[in-house]
């Protein structure tokens, strides 16, 4: 097993190299908006999952990883020209779905809020006709049931 601060390294090394792969020295045009988001090695430095993202349609997200894929030995040639292991890693490439995770929960979120503002306006027109056709309490007008006292209430103190 590898020294965490090792793989953290190598892994750095592995992502700014693909990295640069994608972007100057591969020419298809089907890798154009491709981002390695991050890179995780497994502890016998053997196999590297290289997480990226796709600007676009899933035609293109699709599109790209099967350039990706074909593209895999030459990235891996490049990568192990930086590396300075005595094996070069596997690379598997996996597309990194957090974005796109995070839109569908924001998604989820704004109808559950906008359900929400529903039922309780629902709520508040079925709460206010009961309160309008609720009977007055007494006979008396409402000013007048003010300035009476209970009269089982107890006698508080009197001001001097």
């Amino acid at each position: 097993m590898a020294n965490p601060r090792t793989i953290a390294r190598i892994e750095a090394a592995i992502q700014r190299r693909a990295a640069h792969c994608l972007q100057h020295e591969i020419s298809d045009p089907r890798g154009q908006f491709i981002t390695i988001v991050r890179v995780e090695l497994n502890s016998d430095l053997s196999v590297a999952k290289l997480f990226y993202s796709v600007l676009g349609s899933s035609s293109e997200r699709s599109q790209a990883a099967q350039m990706l894929e074909h593209a895999t030995g030459f990235i891996r040639k490049q990568v192990g020209r930086v590396l300075e292991t005595r094996s070069i890693p596997v690379l598997r490439f996996l597309e990194d779905t957090t974005a796109s995770d995070a839109e569908q929960m924001d998604d989820m979120i704004t109808k559950a809020l906008h359900r929400d503002r529903q039922i309780r306006s629902q709520d508040e027109v079925s709460a206010e006709p009961s309160a309008q056709a609720a009977p007055p309490q007494g006979d008396a007008p409402e000013g007048a049931a003010a300035e009476e006292a209970p009269s089982d209430a107890e006698p508080g103190p009197t001001p001097s």
